[in-house]
């Protein structure tokens, strides 16, 4: 499969978000970080997010990215992106809110990528940073939470 397999489904136009774009970045992102297996992205509401979270993790509360591995190997995955919650988070860090998905949307690749901040000592950290500067985004979320 190749890049332009990933998906981009937005369950709703949201006027502050270019699709194009987000398309652009997803296949950048397969590319670069998944190395060429695609990946899924959903962008919905805080509702969707909060069934998604209570059923896959037991947390019944809304919340902004989730990832859901592959065990297929040709694919990466699938995110699922609260568009509530990314517009929030951008308002409190004074960027816009396609910046603050494009955020969401590495932070959740990397997680499919393998990559966990909770557990290994830095790395995730490392990578986001790393990724961040060569995308052009702001402050992503492991280095928010470790300010």
């Amino acid at each position: 499969m190749s890049p332009g397999d990933s998906s981009l489904i937005l369950r709703r136009r949201y006027a502050a978000l270019n699709r194009s774009a987000l398309r652009e970045f997803v296949a950048i992102l397969s590319r670069k970080i998944a190395k060429g297996r695609p990946f899924d992205t959903l962008i919905t509401g805080d509702g969707e997010l909060q069934a998604l979270n209570r059923r896959f993790r037991r947390k019944n509360k809304p919340t902004d990215v989730l990832s859901f591995p592959s065990a297929v190997p040709e694919l990466l995955g699938e995110l699922a992106i609260s568009y509530d919650r990314a517009r929030e988070q951008a308002r409190a860090m004074g960027h816009s809110i396609q910046q603050e998905v494009c955020v969401l949307i590495l932070h959740g690749a990397l997680h499919l990528a393998g990559m966990d901040h909770e557990t290994d000592k830095g790395e995730m950290a490392k990578a986001e940073a790393r990724w961040r500067r060569k995308l052009g985004l702001p402050a992503g979320l492991i280095a928010r939470t470790a300010a």
